[in-house]
């Protein structure tokens, strides 16, 4: 995902909008890819689908400040996420959906460490 995103309450979205990661439903199907613009029609589909937040692009010239994440929406969607992953772990360490969990909390938090 683009550093340059957002995640918006569905009630925010606007036609026109652009997804800055694929949108998965909450069996993990494909609903739009990324780099999809959002439609009217799209956005009023969506709460069918259980959508309730979107990360969309931001627009070109928004500051840093507003780039951001809410760490609480992001904990939200992660534990929606991984809803049916019981965190823990093995004799050998973690396991790898713990690992994953952590890697995609850092990268969406911009947390990561660099290579």
């Amino acid at each position: 995902m683009s550093a340059a995103y957002q995640h918006l309450a569905l009630s925010q979205v606007a036609p026109g909008m652009i997804l800055s990661d694929e949108l998965l439903d909450q069996q993990g199907q494909v609903l739009l890819p990324k780099g999809a613009v959002l439609t009217a029609s799209t956005i009023a589909l969506l709460p069918g689908h259980g959508i309730t937040m979107l990360a969309v692009l931001r627009p070109a010239g928004e500051g840093a400040a507003q780039a951001l994440p809410d760490p609480g929406a992001v904990a939200r969607r992660l534990d929606t996420l991984f809803r049916k992953h019981t965190p823990g772990e093995s004799e050998s360490g973690p396991g790898a959906t713990s690992i994953l969990q952590l890697y995609i909390t850092d990268f969406r938090l911009g947390t990561e460490t660099p290579p």
